[in-house]
C-alpha cells in the first residue's frame, strides 16, 4: 500500500471534483466558462483605469459543443505571464491581497480552460497586447494535470492592427446552450445591471448582429485600495505563519506593521496577557503562545479596519443602470454604511424597480450579487435570499406568502461588497450566513421597503384624487343645470356656478 500513496495536485483534485468550481453541469459549465473570462477582464480593465469594452461571442461548432471567445480592451499581459495565468491553477495576484475584486481564488479562468481540455482535448488559445509598439502574443497550450504547470502547444507573433491594447481568450467545451433565467444572455444583462460603466457586446450562437448593453455612466468606480488584515480576522495558524514570515525582529513592531489599526497602545495590550515581552523576537512565539496572543487580540479593543478598500456601485449608478434596461415608474437604491465580519470590511446595497411593465401578479425578481457579479446558482442556500423573504414586504405595501418571496411589479437586485466574500463552496455562487452581514442586509431591505411604501402610499393618493376628481368633472354640471332651472339663472350665470361649485370641491377635497 505505501507503493501506491503519491502527491495529488491540485489540477488533478479539480479534475475530479470539478463541480466544486461550477462545472457540475453541461449548462452551467458553458455559463462558468464565460463568467470567469468576463470577471477577469473586468478586474483588469478597472485595475488600470480603462473603461471596459467587453465582445462574448458563442459559436457552434457540434451537437453540444461551443467555442467561446471573450474579448477586452484592457492593458493586456505580458508575455511571460500568459502561460501561467491560463495554465496553472490557484495562481494569481488576487488571493493575499484585502481589496475588493471579482476574482480571488486564482482557479476560475484556468479551470475553465481545463474543462475545455478534458471535454474536447483542444487547448486554449489566448492572444494578447500589451503595448501599442509591439505585436500581440499568440498562445495555444494545455494543463499537465500531474503537475498543475501549463504545457505550451503553439506561440507566435500576432497582430492587432486595430487595438492598442486588450487580451482575446477562446475555449471549445462540451456544453448546452440555454436561454431564460440561468442562461448567458440573462447573465450578461444582470452584469451589464451592477456594471453600468461597462459596454458589453455578445454574439448568441446562430446571430450575425450582437446584441449591445450600452454603458449608462461614463465614470469608472472608485479604485479600491489594498489594506493589511484586522487582527480580529486572524486566527492561530495564520498568525503562526504571519510570525514566521514577518520582517520585523520585535513582536510590538509585528503587529504594528502587518495588521491595520494596531497602535502602539493595542500592541502591548495584546501582548501583555501572553507572558511574552514586546521586544520578543515573532520567529521564537511558541504555537501555546500564540494561542495567548489570540486571547489578547479578542480582549483588546481595536477599531474597525479602513473601507478604502471597498468600491460599491453606489446609489446614482444603481439607479441608472436600472433605468438603462428596467421599464419602471419607481426607482430607488440603498447603499449601507461600511461594515464588518471576522475583521473583512463589507458594503450591503440593495436597488429596486417597481410599476411599469414589470408583472404585477407574480413574484418579484431577486438579481443577487457579490462584489459586482451576478449570482445565479444555489439561490436558497444564499444570505441574500434568506434575507428578502424573512422581511415583512406587507409592511411596505406588497403581498407576501409565509416563507416566500413578496408578489408584485418589482424587480430587486442586493449587492454584498467585500474584500473576502464569504461563499458557501468554491463555485461562488451562495453567500454564507454570519450575523454581521445578515443584520446589515435586513436593515438595508428596511430602509429600501420604506422608501417603496412611501411611493404606493403617493401613488395610492394620487388615484384616490383621481377618482375625486372624476367624480367632480361628471357631477357638478348636472347640479349646475338643475340649479339654473330652479334659481331661473342665465346661462353666464350657471357657467360661473359651476366654475365656483368645482373650484371650492377641488379645495375642501385638497385640504
Amino acid at each position: 500500500m505505501a507503493t501506491e500513496q503519491r502527491e495529488i495536485s491540485v489540477s488533478e483534485f479539480f479534475t475530479k471534483n470539478r463541480h466544486l468550481l461550477g462545472f457540475d453541469s453541461p449548462t452551467k459549465a458553458l455559463l462558468t466558462t464565460i463568467k470567469e473570462a468576463v470577471d477577469n477582464s473586468l478586474d483588469a480593465c478597472e485595475e488600470a483605469g480603462i473603461l471596459p469594452e467587453l465582445r462574448v461571442e458563442i459559436h457552434t461548432v457540434g451537437e453540444n459543443r461551443y467555442r467561446v471567445m471573450v474579448e477586452d480592451n484592457g492593458p493586456g499581459i505580458v508575455k511571460e505571464q500568459i502561460p501561467r495565468i491560463f495554465g496553472k491553477l490557484l495562481y494569481g495576484s488576487k488571493f493575499h491581497r484585502l481589496r475588493q475584486s471579482r476574482g480571488q481564488q486564482g482557479i476560475g479562468i484556468s479551470a475553465a480552460g481545463m474543462y475545455g481540455q478534458l471535454t474536447t482535448g483542444r487547448p486554449v488559445v489566448i492572444e494578447s497586447r500589451a503595448n501599442r509598439r509591439r505585436p500581440a502574443h499568440h498562445y495555444e497550450l494545455v494543463i499537465d494535470t500531474v503537475r498543475n504547470e501549463p504545457v505550451i502547444k503553439k506561440e507566435r507573433e500576432a497582430e492587432w492592427p486595430d487595438k492598442a491594447h486588450g487580451t482575446r481568450v477562446e475555449i471549445e467545451l462540451e456544453g448546452i446552450y440555454k436561454k431564460g433565467r440561468h442562461g448567458v444572455e440573462s447573465y450578461l444583462r444582470q452584469t451589464a445591471l451592477a456594471n453600468p460603466h461597462v459596454s458589453l457586446e455578445y454574439l448568441a450562437p446562430g446571430e450575425t448582429e450582437p446584441m449591445v448593453f450600452p454603458r449608462a455612466i461614463q465614470e469608472l468606480p472608485a479604485e479600491a485600495l489594498a489594506i493589511k488584515p484586522h487582527p480580529y480576522g486572524v486566527e492561530v495558524g495564520m498568525l503562526m505563519r504571519m510570525l514566521k514570515d514577518t520582517k520585523s525582529r520585535q513582536l510590538k513592531g509585528f503587529f504594528q506593521s502587518e495588521f491595520s489599526r494596531v497602535g502602539p497602545k493595542a500592541a502591548l495590550s495584546i501582548i501583555e496577557p501572553s507572558g511574552l515581552q514586546p521586544t520578543t523576537s515573532p520567529r521564537r512565539v511558541s504555537p501555546e503562545k500564540a494561542e495567548k496572543l489570540i486571547e489578547g487580540i479578542r480582549h483588546t479593543k481595536i477599531p474597525s479596519p479602513p473601507t478604502n478598500c471597498l468600491s460599491p456601485i453606489g446609489e446614482e449608478q444603481l439607479v441608472a443602470g436600472l433605468q438603462q434596461q428596467i421599464e419602471a415608474d419607481f426607482y430607488a437604491a440603498v447603499t449601507r454604511h461600511p461594515s464588518v465580519y471576522r475583521g473583512n470590511p463589507f458594503q450591503v446595497e440593495v436597488g429596486l424597480a417597481y410599476g411599469g411593465k414589470l408583472p404585477a401578479d407574480e413574484l418579484i425578481t431577486l438579481l443577487r450579487y457579490a462584489n459586482r457579479v451576478p449570482l445565479q446558482y444555489q439561490a436558497g442556500a444564499c444570505a441574500i435570499t434568506r434575507s428578502v423573504v424573512t422581511t415583512k414586504w406587507k409592511s411596505y405595501g406588497l403581498q407576501q406568502s409565509r416563507g416566500a418571496l413578496p408578489t408584485g411589479p418589482m424587480l430587486l437586485m442586493v449587492h454584498l461588497a467585500s474584500v473576502w466574500v464569504p461563499f458557501t463552496s468554491e463555485s461562488k455562487e451562495a453567500i454564507a450566513g454570519y450575523d454581521e452581514i445578515i443584520k446589515e442586509l435586513r436593515l438595508a431591505l428596511q430602509e429600501i421597503g420604506r422608501k417603496l411604501a412611501r411611493h404606493i402610499r403617493r401613488g395610492q393618493r394620487e388615484r384616490d384624487a383621481a377618482k375625486k376628481r372624476a367624480y367632480i368633472e361628471r357631477y357638478i354640471p348636472h347640479i349646475g343645470v338643475a340649479l339654473q332651472e330652479i334659481l331661473d339663472l342665465s346661462d353666464r350665470q350657471e357657467k360661473k356656478l359651476v366654475a365656483t361649485l368645482t373650484d371650492t370641491m377641488y379645495r375642501s377635497r385638497k385640504v
